[in-house]
């Protein structure tokens, strides 16, 4: 009789321990599971987060002309290089023209005077072929076609649109981009001899 109970006893022990040992095996794959799960989470929301942060390096500029109509456009993007512009326009007086970040966001017709002078934080000379210079809102000279429209890349490489850093383009009280009459000679001060703002677009 003692014989019986003492199987009886290993049976059930036996029995209880495999299905400890089967419910230990699903816990482990309900936390691999839920590791997995979570990992896949995370990964969604860098990746979510990495194309909100890439999205708000893309800056849109409208310039419009003295009549304020809208005459080009301009996409600004952050790279290891500085600040790339790409600008697009049209209906323009055909020829070469000087380009330019100014100093303020403010584009009042007709003279866009309220723009103020070229963004130059550091105090330099104006024009890349004077010594001391050139301004940090110094760009390229860009040039219209003969049917008024324009389509190129400068880059700004001593700008940034990160807020808060010395060289922002979106410091207090915010910068702009100019299309001058005439094209910059990289040279007089204060502003390359480029003639009159034909048009403005504030950046913010």
């Amino acid at each position: 009789m003692r014989l019986k109970q003492v199987r009886l006893f290993l049976a059930v022990t036996f029995l209880v321990l495999l299905s400890l040992a089967a419910c230990n095996v699903d816990n482990d794959e309900q936390h691999r599971d839920d590791g997995h799960k979570k990992n896949e989470e995370t990964r969604k929301a860098e990746e979510t987060t990495a194309t909100i942060d890439e999205a708000a390096k893309e800056v849109f500029v409208s310039l419009k002309n003295q009549s304020q109509q809208i005459v080009a456009t301009a996409t600004l993007t952050e790279n290891n290089d500085g600040v790339q512009i790409k600008l697009k326009g049209e209906k323009l007086p055909p020829g070469k023209h000087g380009f330019h970040i100014h100093e303020t966001g403010s584009c009042e017709a007709p003279d866009f005077s309220s723009a103020g002078g070229h963004y130059n934080p550091n105090h330099a000379k104006h024009g890349k072929k004077i010594s001391g210079g050139p301004h940090a809102g110094d760009l390229p000279n860009i040039e219209v076609n003969q049917d008024g429209t324009v389509q190129t890349e400068v880059i700004a490489n001593l700008v940034t649109l990160e807020q808060g850093e010395s060289h922002s383009l979106f410091k207090k009280g915010g910068t702009a981009l100019v299309i001058h009459a005439k094209e910059d000679d990289y040279k007089s001060q204060p502003a390359g001899n480029a003639g009159e703002r034909i048009a403005c677009g504030e950046i913010e």
